[in-house]
């Protein structure tokens, strides 16, 4: 898979410039670079077909599961709870990292873009509770969107709302989008499976 563009919403304080995030970093967007379909194909080839109608195009979630099982082997917790509201408890992160410096968060999108924009609020609000010191939102570009699940959050409706999450006043922290794309096409390759739980369909 390849990495297009991150966006860095939040960079602010001394672990923005750190070795230690910088180490993180390197390894979680390596890791990103590493999803591949067909699973152990050693590079991200997508089946072109579009996703607008039922039925057709490329799930999500089997995308997200191969990041998921390499953080997993690298020490992240998956599926973890975060304590930054006070009456109504956030859904929980895709994963978080608990390291020396603190806990540093990924969200891969699955969900439509209220979705994404409920997940960038996550981190953030994180971020200015000191609950975290990093978070990373990895969505597809309008490229790949185009052969996913119908309405998944991808960068290009996130991009017209950047300066909002810029002028979030963390003083310490990280907060970043990342845009990724497929390396190849080809009608030789298996869509990649659809979910069936609800209305996501994929």
């Amino acid at each position: 898979m390849r990495i297009m563009h991150v966006e860095t919403l939040l960079a602010k304080g001394k672990f923005a410039a750190s070795k230690e995030w910088a180490e993180i970093w390197r390894a979680l967007h390596k890791a990103i670079k590493k999803v591949d379909w067909p699973p152990g194909s050693g590079k991200f080839t997508i089946h072109p077909q579009s996703g607008k109608k039922r039925g057709e195009g490329n799930g999500v979630t089997p995308i997200k599961e191969r990041l998921l099982t390499q953080l997993r082997a690298a020490a992240w917790t998956l599926e973890e709870p975060l304590e930054i509201a006070a009456v109504h408890r956030p859904g929980k992160i895709d994963a978080i990292l608990y390291s020396p410096v603190g806990q540093v968060a990924v969200e891969w999108e699955t969900g439509n873009v209220s979705s994404s924009h409920r997940a960038l609020n996550k981190m953030a609000l994180g971020s200015l509770k000191k609950k975290l010191v990093a978070g990373s939102l990895i969505v597809p570009s309008r490229k790949l969107y185009a052969f996913l699940t119908d309405r998944v959050g991808n960068w290009d409706e996130l991009a017209p709302y950047i300066d909002l999450w810029k002028s979030i006043p963390v003083t310490q922290g990280v907060l970043e989008i990342v845009v990724v794309e497929h390396d190849a096409t080809s009608t030789g390759v298996p869509r990649i499976p659809k979910g069936t739980d609800g209305r996501a369909i994929g």
